[in-house]
Order: structure tokens, then C-alpha cells, then sequence
């Protein structure tokens, strides 16, 4: 996997807001195939609970109108077994949420839908309430969101507040994910398991910021991921941790 720093990456967007020359114009944003669910699911491998929920999250990246995520986070780690996947940005993220939420601790396995709801990974009619729930509340604030491979470029294209909607500034995330993982548990409570990971966030870099207008952002694709193992996702979501009003998965 390409290791990236997020100051690296920075510096590479300095130049990603650049027009797109007359021979490389990109399509314009359209609604097709909107993204009706994010679903984030944080977990670990020294989860006794966790493997139930790694499983599920696999049927929901299967479906084309959600994006779902894996972030294995680090707070387990005295157990006996050091998640190999994990990030203290993941736990952190998660504890964002939970200030949100006002639920008071972190756990394992839960899920945040739409960054707007939290319920039990393992529960899929608990997942399913709550993108119901959170599809109702969120759709006047919807933005169109389009994620293209075109050329050498990946082409992202937000578009403006919906008529409806109210404007709030929004922070434009660009996730990579390792789309598939295997990991052989040698200690803790899952040991001797054979467990594997979907979607797995290995990087979340803002790329830049939503105020309601119309946003084009083109990075160079070899410097971004690699195809063979990576997949990326963006998404548009209101202040620290908040509603995730628009999202796209990269079409190759």
C-alpha cells in the first residue's frame, strides 16, 4: 500500500483546484445512483463482538446506493492482541461522535449512519432503522455529488445547496480504503480466528471546504491510490462530525 502523509497529500492538492484545460473537461455533477447511506463501522480485532459486525458491513458495501466503511480503532490494544489495521485517528473520530451523540463512551462494534445516527454493528434492523431514519431528516439538506476516473485525473464535482436546503459550511473528505483485508489473530479473545476486513479507511484527508456553491476538485490519480488494491470514497460532511450530506464512490 502507498503510504501518504497528510501533509503530503496537501501539498499535492495545492495545485488540484487548477481549470481543466479545454481537452480534459470533466462530466457535469448528476444525481444518478445517489449514495442514500454512509455507514462507519468501528471495530477491532480484540472485539469478541466485532466479528459478527465485520461480516455484515460486508453485505452493505456489496449494495451500489451505500458506502460502507471499516475504522478498526486502537483502544483494545492492552487486551493482548495490537489490531494490525488500527489508527488513533479512527478512535479519535469515534470520540468526535460520541461528544456528539452525548453517549458518553466508545464502543465496539458500532456503526454511525449519515454521520447523523449510531447503532449496534451487529444489528442489521438497528442499521436499518437508522438509515431510514436519518434518509427522512437529511434529504432537503442532499447535495449532488460527482467522483469520476477520467484520464490521468479523478474528477470530483459538488453541487450547490438544494433549493430546500439550508447552507452550511461542510468539510469535503477524500477516504482511501484497502478493499479487502486478512488478518490471522495470534492473541486476545479472537485468538486463532481468521478474520477479514472490507473498506478499510487507511487515509480521511480533507481536500477542501463546501460553503452551498458549486465545487470542482481534480487530483492526479497515481498519486492518490492504487487501483489494484484501493478504492476511494468522498464525502461532504457538515462541521466536526456532523451530518454527512452528500457522497459518491469513485466511478471507474
Amino acid at each position: 500500500m502507498l503510504t501518504r502523509s497528510i501533509t503530503a497529500l496537501l501539498a499535492l492538492l495545492a495545485g488540484a483546484f487548477a481549470a481543466l484545460g479545454e481537452d480534459q473537461v470533466a462530466p457535469s455533477v448528476e444525481a444518478g445512483n445517489p449514495i442514500r447511506a454512509v455507514i462507519e463501522l468501528f471495530t477491532s480485532q480484540g472485539c469478541t463482538d466485532c466479528p459478527a459486525a465485520d461480516v455484515l458491513l460486508k453485505s452493505y458495501a456489496d449494495e451500489r446506493d451505500i458506502i460502507a466503511l471499516t475504522l478498526p480503532v486502537d483502544y483494545w490494544d492492552y487486551l493482548g492482541w495490537k489490531d494490525t489495521l488500527a489508527s488513533p485517528r479512527n478512535s479519535e473520530r469515534q470520540r468526535g461522535y460520541a461528544r456528539r451523540f452525548d453517549t458518553g463512551a466508545v464502543s465496539t462494534p458500532e456503526v454511525v449512519v449519515n454521520g447523523a445516527a449510531h447503532a449496534l454493528g451487529s444489528s442489521r434492523d438497528e442499521i436499518e432503522q437508522a438509515i431510514r431514519a436519518t434518509e427522512t431528516a437529511l434529504n432537503s439538506r442532499r447535495v449532488p455529488v460527482g467522483f469520476w476516473n477520467y484520464a490521468a485525473n479523478i474528477i470530483i464535482e459538488i453541487g450547490g445547496t438544494p433549493d430546500a436546503g439550508e447552507t452550511k459550511e461542510a468539510t469535503i473528505w477524500l477516504v482511501v480504503v484497502q478493499k479487502a483485508a486478512d488478518v490471522t489473530v495470534k492473541g486476545g479473545d479472537n485468538k486463532g480466528k481468521k478474520l477479514t476486513y472490507y473498506n478499510v479507511v487507511r487515509e480521511m484527508t480533507p481536500i477542501g471546504v463546501w460553503t452551498g456553491r458549486p465545487t470542482t476538485v481534480r487530483l492526479l490519480r497515481v498519486e492518490v491510490m492504487h487501483p489494484e488494491t484501493e478504492d476511494l470514497m468522498v464525502l461532504v460532511q457538515e462541521a466536526d462530525n456532523g451530518p454527512i450530506i452528500g457522497a459518491a464512490k469513485l466511478a471507474y
